[in-house]
């Protein structure tokens, strides 16, 4: 499947993702990068990236990852561990395919500073359908 119509994609489709100013920066079969800048709509009451917006961040390389082989899939279940607090500046999270079987697919992402230290893992596993992406 092509990369450029898996980005496009997510970036029609994806409204949550593009509401968070989220997106998806590369795409090949089973791996996907996703990028944001964290802005004052990122942060928490304490001035940190918001957990739901890394998980957000993380869930759209999954996403992105797992519907590469363009057939849908969907999570059926994901974990975040966060490693370090992010204030400010871009946050990129690497999606890398695990296993990928018939009708089940496993995934960990890195979430990333700019600085490249890490600031979460996500795992996520998804149900694959047998409907087409695209």
């Amino acid at each position: 499947m092509d990369q450029e119509q898996i980005k496009a994609f997510f970036a029609e489709r994806d409204r949550f993702a593009r509401h968070n100013d989220m997106e998806v920066v590369e795409v090949s079969e089973g791996r996907a990068v996703t990028r944001m800048t964290i802005g004052p709509q990122h942060l928490n009451g304490v001035d940190m990236a918001h957990g739901g917006a890394i998980f957000t961040l993380a869930d759209l390389a999954f996403a992105a990852a797992s519907n590469s082989h363009n057939r849908v899939s969907v999570a059926i279940n994901a974990t975040i561990s966060f490693h370090k607090a992010a204030r400010e500046g871009i946050l990129v999270a690497e999606a890398e395919e695990v296993s990928l079987h018939a009708k089940l697919s496993s995934y960990l992402i890195r979430v990333r500073d700019g600085d490249g230290d890490l600031i979460a893992t996500f795992q996520g596993m998804t149900y694959r359908k047998r409907d087409p992406l695209i």
